[in-house]
């Protein structure tokens, strides 16, 4: 078979700008790449290689920006469905970053279609978080212009204040001290913005507490029409009325009546859905956007690692729960990398872990620890069951039955807290492995496999450096 030889313009055009050094060589200074990264690039040019096994999301998204930078399409589509069929929890924790990429690049235009099927549903996901303020203007008209935006409309103008005083960073800080000069930079920076806003369907606590302090920035007609309303919704105006936003009826998937675990209840899952995605009120059950997907239960699989590893191995974005024997405790963790069986102890990175202990009877309240040392978030190996932390900060280790055997306990080390009062050891009464998928999910997104391998030619004189 001939192999196809693909030249990256990237290359060719940077080369043909640089002149050859006293030794005869160009070379070609790469001040914002790592080592690792160029490494993994290099690997895929020369030989068509690519494993992301054991890599951090945002290693990977950045590995999609490089990619597309240095021009090479082809790999960059190949991260970025990896990104979105794989790591779709770590984009939305990272989603005001992602949907800001997805913009400023037209070549991301899957993500861009992931990311505006989320935001029709969950502004919040752009709106509260602390990377909203970074988004470019033209991000945010897009957004609020939505007629299906989800949010109430007097929200929407706090957040459009906000973005626009953040773009005003020499303003004082309390608007009552404010100058004209200072609302007219406002106004200028909101100029494109102010037009989106559905002033009239805005409360009229919203308007006399939120709306009116920034009057001024408002042209004088609409804001006496606005008023006029507020007195009479019938009176004639002659400013132009929008449309209310669209209300979304969100169906989600009939969930079964009958209880999904013998371990953990619809509010311990809609707890922990909320730990992962960061949020600082806890999911209702009804809208709880994750689907808890068993893969194992001990008391139907079995309690020994080798059924651990013949069920969850290579498994992604799971959750594991445990019922500790004789006791009321609920002890787990979250997993949003792959698990990996190996031949010897091999600790494994990760940032966005956690281990928790659930409110269940005498346990009066949750505790949730997230991972300090991600280095040593956790440790994979064939003889074990799920071991989370360096120092065992939550194990099943290595025994015949973890139901019989008492080898497992919680030692607090590379987590914040710990999630048990003592390091005892104990037997597991019954536990649980579950896959989570999002309910929500809005795409149909195909892994698109690479056809070609991606080549460059060799380039005489070629070298690299760091900065």
């Amino acid at each position: 078979m001939t192999k196809k030889t693909i030249m990256s313009s990237y290359f060719r055009n940077e080369l043909d700008k640089i002149n050859k050094n006293s030794d005869n060589i160009k070379t070609i200074n790469l001040k914002h790449v790592t080592i690792q990264q160029f490494e993994i690039i290099i690997k895929y040019i020369y030989g068509g290689v690519i494993s992301l096994d054991n890599l951090d999301s945002s290693f990977i998204f950045e590995l999609m920006i490089m990619s597309n930078n240095f021009l090479l399409e082809e790999l960059a589509k190949y991260f970025e469905n990896h990104l979105i069929e794989t790591k779709a929890s770590w984009l939305r924790l990272r989603f005001a970053h992602v949907y800001k990429a997805s913009i400023q690049n037209n070549n991301f235009q899957d993500l861009h279609n992931w990311c505006n099927n989320i935001i029709a549903k969950y502004p919040d996901k752009v709106f509260d978080t602390e990377d909203f303020i970074s988004l470019p203007e033209s991000a945010l008209v897009s957004l609020i212009k939505r007629d299906d935006l989800q949010m109430d409309e007097g929200k929407i103008w706090k957040y459009v204040i906000t973005w626009g005083i953040a773009q005003n960073p020499s303003l004082p800080s309390n608007s009552e001290d404010w100058s004209d000069e200072n609302f007219q930079s406002l106004k200028t920076t909101l100029i494109n913005c102010l037009q989106c806003i559905r002033y009239f369907q805005i409360s009229s606590d919203d308007i006399i507490d939120n709306v009116q302090p920034y009057q001024r920035i408002l042209e004088k007609a609409l804001w006496n029409d606005i008023l006029k309303r507020l007195d009479n919704s019938d009176k004639q105006i002659s400013s132009i009325i929008l449309p209310p936003r669209k209300i979304l009826i969100q169906i989600l998937p009939t969930r079964t009546t009958e209880s999904f675990s013998k371990v953990i209840n619809e509010t311990h899952a809609a707890e922990i859905a909320s730990w992962i995605d960061k949020k600082s009120d806890i999911y209702s059950t009804i809208n709880n956007p994750y689907e808890f997907k068993l893969i194992l239960r001990g008391s139907r699989d079995g309690f020994t690692p080798e059924a651990f590893w013949n069920l969850c191995n290579n498994q992604i974005n799971t959750v594991v729960v445990i019922k500790v024997k004789d006791t009321d405790e609920i002890l787990g963790g979250y997993n949003p990398i792959e698990w990996k069986k190996s031949s010897s102890t091999q600790y494994v990175r990760c940032n966005e872990s956690f281990i928790f202990s659930l409110k269940n009877g005498i346990i009066k309240n949750s505790i949730l620890s997230r991972v300090k040392q991600s280095e040593l978030a956790f440790c994979f190996y064939y003889d074990f069951g799920p071991y989370f932390g360096g120092g065992c900060d939550l194990c099943l280790l290595r025994g015949t039955d973890f139901q019989i055997d008492s080898y497992s306990y919680c030692r607090c080390y590379s987590y914040e807290v710990p999630i048990r009062n003592d390091d005892s050891r104990f037997s597991v009464e019954e536990y649980e492995f579950y896959n989570l998928s999002y309910w929500l999910e809005l795409r149909e997104m195909k892994h698109k496999s690479l056809n070609n391998t991606l080549r460059i030619l060799a380039m005489s004189g070629f070298s690299i450096k760091w900065f």
